[in-house]
């Protein structure tokens, strides 16, 4: 028999029965390469911010904005029981990058960017914070000129 074969099966074996149900999944995304752990370890470092959004129009606009023309990201897990969405910074770039998405009080969402490379977490929190800020402050903005022209007129 052939031990290079043998040999990576039965270690993987081994781990899978030492470890648990949990690490035999995560062994064999890591085997694939979309193993998600890494991003959620890095959870505590993550970049946050929170807005003023339902959790559901958050995740949207986030998987709008990851698929703008000229910039797309390459989704490759979403895992709705975590909240999370899990990309690789462009197609040619496969640096993880981990969007987790938390409902606070009110119709407001935390997202929190999280990646093993800082590059790659500032540029794609720069991108998904600023698109929704761009998507939200408009209407601010036409609130208060409203108030006003409702102010003035009184």
């Amino acid at each position: 028999m052939n031990t290079r074969f043998i040999l990576p099966v039965i270690f993987y074996l081994v781990v899978a029965v030492l470890s648990g149900c949990t690490a035999i999944k995560e062994v064999g995304k890591g085997f694939a390469g979309v193993s998600t752990q890494v991003l959620e370890d890095k959870r505590k470092d993550a970049l946050k911010k929170s807005f003023a959004l339902s959790y559901n129009d958050c995740y949207l606009k986030v998987k709008d904005i990851l698929k703008e023309k000229g910039r797309e990201s390459y989704i490759y897990s979403e895992d709705l029981k975590k909240k999370m969405i899990a990309i690789y910074i462009s197609p040619a770039d496969t640096t993880p990058i981990g969007i987790f998405f938390t409902e606070e009080p009110g119709p407001n969402t935390l997202i929190e960017i999280s990646s093993p490379s800082i590059y790659a977490k500032e540029e794609i929190a720069n991108r998904i914070f600023s698109g929704i800020d761009a998507l939200i402050k408009p209407k601010v903005i036409e609130e208060k000129k409203t108030d006003v022209k409702e102010k003035i007129g009184n």
